[in-house]
């Protein structure tokens, strides 16, 4: 099916950060919401555009827009063209939503920043690049996306600027990513080369019948791709120096946009790893590997922003372990993506909200006892803590066990010791997400006498409530009756697959909670 209404999901955001820009003072007292309000609208379009999908059988539910004739040369020929289809509604939902409240949140977070406006440009910029690499319908396409993300990330980052080691951490960011971008690109020039098409729908249907070599190459630099944009081994390390951008630019990155793009490249190129084993086994060890390096690192930081960054190391790291195991591991680590971007932006918006009440102290050694200050930021926070240690019911119990469980099924010495990283990833998580709650918000006030900690505005704790609820409920909604496996089918083209269930769910966080 076509529809003219796609372009309008990316062009809003878009002109909206435009005329920011443009505008300069002169939108300083309204451009706050005129930002935010243009999230709300492609949040509502997207909307719209998925419950009319699910009034169509699976196999109509895709939705193209061609915008116009980009290349043409000789024989080959791309279009500037978008898709709509199960994968992609979900990542729309994802980035506008979460990206919404995120806007709303940074009304007031940043009401006393003097470039306030200039800030949520940059923020609609960043959705709207997100939203572009979501919805291309061809790896150029998703190249343009993929580097205006890399050029919003910059931006934010180094919002404030003045200060040396903020723009140093924006260029170190930059740098690490083009690193990974040249993955992209061999990529793109592989396909071209070996199938003479860079579209979705044109590699899919030569992969079978081209060369595992090629495909193996061509895998292997989507992986590359990847690891710089999801901050995955070797390229893990400009994640926690991305932390001098403002909290909410840390929320918007880790939980709906930068770092999720390389699980989504990487699930969106299914029909290559699918027909390329050893590029999977890469896929797998770079994700076993990020996931217990990720953890690890978050047991040693003090910086409350650090820990949770280190967290979406090791969290990312489980998604690209999943979507290095075949047709059922897509469909996991996406629903994990989902869930993940809940409880990971209502905790980073939390440790923003205890920065705001702490005169922007991020050491914490110097919190402690903060729940009776901020009761809100400590309930939201921590519900958001037991989604990601996997409490039942809560979301990661649905969402991260599942990967878990599917790493030991995966068969022979290799199921049992990647599902032995897995499981050995969640035990740390558990600890050192502990650790943070602990040194935060119970035990004695280690704080100096120049603090004053309180609760923050509603129009913070009111997207943090929200997120919360996400944190609770994201899970149970996604996996009921399989229902996420089944409506990403068509897309990963994932059948049900009988499997002998080595570990149910609740013994594997049984286990990882066990301290």
């Amino acid at each position: 099916m076509t529809s003219s209404l796609l372009v309008y999901l990316i062009a809003i955001p878009l002109a909206s950060s435009a005329l920011l820009m443009l505008l300069g003072r002169k939108a300083d007292k309204w451009g706050h919401v005129l930002g935010t309000l243009a999230s709300a609208t492609s949040f509502a379009l997207g909307a719209s555009l998925f419950f009319q999908m699910l009034g169509r059988p699976a196999e109509e539910r895709a939705v193209t827009q061609k915008i116009f004739e980009w290349i043409h040369v000789g024989s080959f020929q791309v279009d500037a063209g978008l898709l709509l289809d199960q994968l992609s509604v979900s990542f729309v939902l994802l980035i506008t939503g979460v990206g919404t409240l995120i806007h709303i949140y940074s009304i007031a977070y940043m009401s006393h920043d003097h470039d306030r406006r200039r800030f949520f440009a940059f923020l609609n910029l960043f959705i709207a690049a997100m939203l572009l690499l979501v919805l291309g319908d061809s790896y150029l396409n998703l190249y343009v996306g993929w580097e205006g993300v890399g050029l919003a990330s910059y931006l934010l980052i180094g919002f404030w600027n003045q200060k040396p080691e903020y723009a140093t951490a924006a260029k170190k960011a930059f740098v690490a990513n083009r690193v990974g971008d040249l993955g992209l690109s061999l990529a793109i020039m592989i396909a071209f080369t070996t199938m003479g098409t860079v579209t979705f729908a044109g590699v899919k249907e030569h992969a079978p019948h081209v060369s595992t070599s090629a495909l193996t190459a061509m895998g292997a630099m989507l992986l590359l791709a990847a690891t710089g944009k999801s901050a995955q081994f070797p390229l893990q390390s400009w994640l926690g120096d991305a932390m001098a951008g403002p909290t909410p630019v840390s929320a918007l990155i880790h939980a709906a946009t930068m770092v999720t793009a390389g699980v989504y490249l990487i699930t969106r190129s299914n029909f290559v790893f699918d027909n390329a084993p050893t590029a999977q086994l890469l896929v797998i060890i770079v994700g076993a590997i990020t996931l217990l390096f990720g953890a690890l690192i978050g047991t040693a930081k003090d910086d409350i922003k650090k820990a949770l960054a280190a967290s979406t190391m090791s969290q990312i790291g489980y998604m690209i372990l999943a979507s290095g195991l075949g047709p059922v591991g897509y469909a996991f680590a996406i629903m994990h993506l989902l869930t993940h971007g809940f409880f990971k932006a209502g905790m980073f918006l939390g440790a923003g909200s205890v920065m705001h009440g702490m005169n922007d102290e991020v050491n914490m050694r110097r919190y402690g006892g903060l729940g009776k200050y901020m009761p809100i930021t400590a309930i939201t926070f921590g519900l958001g803590y037991l989604a990601i240690i996997g409490v039942p019911p809560f979301a990661g119990f649905y969402s991260k066990d599942k990967i878990i469980e599917t790493a030991f099924n995966a068969g022979g010495t290799r199921g049992w010791i990647i599902g032995i990283a897995a499981l050995l990833g969640a035990l740390i998580t558990s600890f050192y997400m502990t650790r943070v709650i602990m040194m935060t918000f119970v035990g004695n006030k280690r704080w100096n006498e120049h603090a004053h900690p309180h609760e923050s505005p509603f129009l913070m704790w009111g997207p943090m409530a929200l997120l919360a609820v996400g944190s609770v409920a994201s899970g149970f909604i996604l996996s009921s009756g399989n229902r996420f496996v089944t409506w990403l089918e068509p897309v990963v083209n994932s059948g049900h697959h009988e499997h002998e269930e080595l570990l149910q769910p609740a013994v594997v966080t049984s286990l990882a909670l066990q301290q």
